[in-house]
């Protein structure tokens, strides 16, 4: 059929240049392909930061301009299915949290908009986090925390609001002097806590002095010695939303009321020492969907 076709159906520029039909019609062939364009991926997927350590916030984006199902973004890792919220037309976050307890290594990130799934890894450094001795005085050393205190403080960890209150970086929530960093291991009267890690960070300050939110957010947790808060003493737990939330312990006086909502530095309580403490401190722990961060790059430069 090829050796029939006609000279006069030919382009006149492929016959004046001597291009026979049989060829003319091969170069059609194979130069069809290389005029197409790569496909565009559904879901594209980054990190930030990009190499992350123990106790990081790795945030996970999302673009999903040319995704059909762009409102049903599922992040996954392992066991753990994580929140996605949208930050801009076209484009989410969901925040992994890392901890000290867990091992370093590669992390498969499963991202999904019910018809397009994405894996994509990522390695999540090792970090050294100082050792502790703590001596618990008499009356404070095994003090275990009641049920009443235990479920208030999951029911705070449980917490996502779809709204995100903060914008930028937070501000410390103490202007007295850092005495225990986060992440730190310690021993109780000699005694090694295996799975317990320092979960925020402390500012030893005099007892009264001035404990504020360090970003806005809603009161969702006010819980007080007299009620059976042994462990955390007088606290307060503030949402920021989208998974975020702050816990200042061991206040000496409390400020605010559940269900407020309080401006980035205002006033929630005071320095205490209320609870398992060794003296007048302020503790802060940041909760990232469920588990305590690092706050320090919060503090630095802000997780988005």
């Amino acid at each position: 059929m090829i050796a029939n076709i006609s000279r006069k159906k030919l382009p006149q520029n492929l016959v004046s240049a001597g291009i026979s039909p049989t060829a003319s019609i091969f170069f059609s062939l194979i130069a069809l392909p290389l005029g197409l364009t790569a496909p565009v991926l559904a879901l594209e997927v980054q990190f930030n930061p990009a190499s992350p350590r123990l106790g990081d916030t790795i945030s996970v984006i999302v673009n999903t301009e040319n995704s059909p199902s762009a409102n049903n973004i599922q992040v996954t890792v392992g066991k753990e299915t994580y929140p996605a919220y949208q930050t801009a037309p076209g484009r989410f976050r969901a925040f992994i949290p890392t901890t000290p307890l867990e091992s370093p290594g590669r992390r498969v990130v499963q991202v999904t908009d019910g018809q397009t799934t994405r894996n994509k890894a990522i390695f999540v450094g090792n970090r050294n986090f100082p050792v502790q001795r703590i001596n618990l005085p008499p009356g404070k050393a095994g003090v275990r925390a009641t049920e009443l205190e235990l479920r208030r403080a999951r029911e705070f960890r449980a917490v996502r609001s779809p709204e995100r209150f903060w914008n930028g970086p937070f501000i410390a929530p103490s202007t007295a002097r850092r005495s225990t960093p986060y992440g730190v291991r310690r021993y109780y009267n000699g005694v090694f806590a295996k799975d317990y890690y320092h979960r925020g960070l402390d500012y030893a300050g005099a007892s009264g002095s001035p404990v504020v939110s360090p970003a806005p957010g809603r009161i969702v947790l006010v819980g007080r010695v007299a009620e059976g808060f042994r462990v955390h003493g007088n606290v307060v737990g503030i949402d920021h939303g989208q998974g975020v939330a702050s816990i200042m312990m061991h206040l000496k006086d409390i400020s605010v009321r559940e269900g407020d909502f309080v401006q980035a530095g205002q006033q929630v309580g005071t320095i205490g020492s209320t609870g398992a403490s060794t003296g007048p401190h302020l503790h802060w722990g940041l909760y990232v969907n469920g588990k305590s961060v690092d706050p320090d790059v919060w503090l630095k430069t802000g997780v988005e």
